[in-house]
């Protein structure tokens, strides 16, 4: 993940048209990269003016700090070779030595000005939780929505965090305030999809487990935001109630075997992936 000391030394809108130039450009080789994280929200976003206040007006990592550290993409591992000839193509430098080691499932590549580096995961994330995304282009979950990965795996890659910081809180603020959760998204691309996120955990305690915690963390943060006058009530109550509906749907799934069975050992024994940053 990006060291939060350091900020890219772009605007928003620019950085997102760097980002769109990328996706564009492998999308052109039929190539599939997906936009992720914090930019893939800002993207989503864009119609919902108040929650680009907010971002702004609270800030990610701290307030008054740029929003973004880094570009993250999602990509298939069959076309690693693509996406090396697509960026390479575009003036970013490889890190040979990461590629080299970690090449099967993350490339990282640095901007010919060094104004932000490229992290580029292939498949799945594999941090304190698993979110896969398939194997095959055409048939996975990137070919959900463009240029993002989709708002369900947006909220899913928040979820997933063991230490969440206010950064990644302050993400999935901004998304519930700017998309409604429904138990289907039926092709909507700005509504988070219940009915995946809850089948996807109704058998993964300790992913379970992570949502709620993150969910009740959430909240709180909002709260603290409302008593500083930093978000209307109006605005937090449409955020609650957004979280209360996915954290509802989370409680009531029926659980598998394999959850009913790890519930049993609770936080008695690590429920998540500790994660070692690649040092760069």
């Amino acid at each position: 993940m990006a060291d939060p000391s350091k900020f890219v030394s772009l605007g928003d809108e620019e950085f997102l048209r760097e980002a769109r130039k990328i996706v564009d450009a492998a999308n052109a080789e039929g190539t599939a990269l997906r936009i992720l994280g914090s930019l893939g929200i800002y993207a989503h976003s864009l119609h919902v003016p108040e929650g680009l206040s907010f971002f702004h007006r609270v800030g990610r990592v701290r307030e008054g700090a740029p929003l973004f550290t880094d570009l993250d993409l999602m990509g298939y591992a069959s076309q690693a070779r693509s996406i090396s000839t697509v960026v390479e193509d575009l003036g970013f430098r490889p890190d040979r030595m990461i590629n080299g080691f970690f090449g099967d499932r993350r490339l990282v590549y640095y901007e010919g000005g060094d104004r932000f580096h490229l992290d580029i995961f292939l498949d799945k994330l594999e941090f304190s939780h698993d979110i896969l995304f398939g194997k095959k282009p055409g048939n996975g979950r990137l070919e959900l929505d463009f240029p993002t990965i989709s708002l369900t795996d947006l909220v899913l890659e928040k979820l997933q965090i063991h230490r969440i910081g206010r950064k990644d809180l302050v993400d999935l603020l901004v998304l519930f305030l700017g998309h409604e959760v429904k138990p289907g998204a039926n092709g909507d691309h700005e509504v988070v999809d219940a009915d995946h996120v809850t089948q996807l955990l109704a058998d993964d305690w300790g992913f379970w487990y992570e949502s709620i915690q993150n969910l009740a963390k959430a909240r709180q943060l909002l709260a603290n935001f409302v008593a500083e006058g930093r978000i209307s009530a109006d605005l937090s109550g449409r955020i609650v109630k957004r979280i209360e509906a996915l954290e509802s749907a989370l409680q009531t799934v029926p659980k598998g075997r394999h959850w009913e069975k790890r519930a049993k050992v609770g936080t008695a024994k690590p429920w998540y992936r500790e994660v070692e940053e690649i040092v760069r």
